[in-house]
């Protein structure tokens, strides 16, 4: 088992290719096969295994998120960091903060055309840390 930390920079709300950086920490055999985790340790952002070809698709995902929950709702009490606080901690309720996938011969068995993302719900920079665990 191997365990890696990457630190991913954000600019700002949006989905933030990050597959190569994961693939980059995995082992250097082309025989291993087991499973890789991919962990976000923060609370207002979130990982999503999405079609990497089309740009229009993230595009599409963001508008919808941002229609679905939208900033400043007066719903909300947690406003302690701007009107995007409490609304980013709901879409990293509804998106995933950890990703589990297969890896074979030293690859990750993604799809023809899935890639992985990190999704920052957060409208501002911010610097994410993913760790990312290799079983196998």
């Amino acid at each position: 088992m191997t365990q890696h930390t990457i630190v991913i920079p954000t600019h700002g709300r949006g989905l933030y290719p990050i597959t190569d950086r994961i693939v980059a920490t995995l082992p250097d055999s082309t025989s291993e096969s087991g499973l890789v985790n991919v962990f976000i340790q923060h609370t207002s952002a979130s990982l999503t295994i999405q079609e990497n070809a089309d740009p229009d698709v993230l595009r599409d995902l963001d508008a919808f998120m941002n229609r679905l929950v939208p900033d400043g709702d007066p719903l909300y009490v947690h406003t302690a960091e701007g009107p995007d606080d409490m609304p980013a901690h709901v879409r990293a309720a509804l998106t995933a903060t950890s990703l589990t996938i297969p890896m074979t011969a030293g690859r990750l068995a993604l799809g023809r055309w899935q890639g992985v993302y990190l999704w920052e719900h957060r409208t501002r920079p911010y610097q994410r840390r993913i760790v990312v665990t290799v079983c196998g």
